[in-house]
């Protein structure tokens, strides 16, 4: 049994929350290049310069990537051999908390009837997963809302197949036109329940870039989706061009016999994230 002190979880939450506001993943910035060398537009290369040199200038400068600072997704994978000194939930929402006032980050979260701003960033959702072993990790994930609010999802009849779920997800992001700031990572969750399969979507976008489902036949539907989205010609904010999307990460879960969810969790950019292993 490893004793993990809960001080030690919102000193680390803290730096994620500012980290993951001022510096992207390499994956993502090797994503962006990418995508410039292989643009067809003129225009949309044009942009994506500009976004690469944001990008640079606000890991250079420490200005956040993007003034919308997000509302928080945390991801807790905590081993059964460790002990924790406190409790898990307030050690994340206090790093929540400082990460955002110590970073100088704007606030973002909200009562959903008052509408009255929490002044903190919190609460964040915190999702944890129980395993094997003594480590504890979390994946820290600011969704801004211009990517969060074209979230879909579907509860498809078993007939619609596969076929129909490759449909659903296309259309939502073509649909989603400029708003979540393309090009984009598209998290897609197939099957499960109605929340497995959103929890899916979201929890897929923090696969490295690009990297195929470990089923080839998922990885299939990964390569036909981001293939037919691409070939739409929404591109770069909207503005044509071949890169509306970046890649596209599908996680499945086996689900009931007369029921097929679909759940697509759009990501901007940036695709602003950050991990630590405790």
């Amino acid at each position: 049994m490893r004793t993990i002190e809960t001080e030690k979880i919102t000193a680390a939450v803290r730096d994620l929350a500012i980290e993951a506001a001022h510096n992207l993943e390499p994956d993502i910035l090797d994503g962006l290049l990418a995508a410039r060398d292989r643009e067809t537009s003129s225009l949309a290369r044009d942009v994506l310069d500009i976004l690469i040199v944001n990008a640079d200038i606000a890991s250079r400068e420490m200005i956040p990537a993007c003034q919308d600072t997000g509302i928080c997704t945390i991801f807790v994978t905590l081993g059964r051999e460790a002990q924790l000194t406190g409790d898990l939930e307030s050690a994340v929402q206090e790093g929540v908390r400082a990460g955002y006032e110590e970073g100088y980050l704007r606030k973002s979260v909200c009562d959903p009837v008052t509408r009255k701003n929490t002044g903190t960033n919190v609460p964040a959702v915190v999702h944890v997963e129980l395993v094997e072993g003594d480590l504890l990790e979390i994946a820290f994930l600011p969704k801004g809302c211009g990517s969060e609010n074209m979230s879909r999802l579907q509860m498809l009849p078993p007939s619609a197949g596969i076929p129909g779920a490759i449909d659903f997800v296309v259309d939502a992001v073509i649909q989603a036109g400029p708003n979540p700031c393309p090009p984009l990572v598209v998290g897609v969750g197939i099957g499960g329940t109605f929340e497995r399969a959103a929890f899916m979507a979201k929890k897929a976008l923090l696969r490295p870039l690009g990297e195929p489902a470990g089923r080839d036949d998922v990885a299939e539907i990964e390569a036909e989706i981001l293939g037919k989205v691409n070939a739409g010609g929404r591109g770069v904010h909207g503005l044509g061009g071949c890169n509306t999307a970046l890649a596209v990460h599908v996680d499945t879960f086996p689900t009931h016999i007369a029921s097929l969810p679909v759940a697509v969790n759009i990501q901007c950019h940036s695709h602003r994230h950050k991990q630590v292993s405790l």
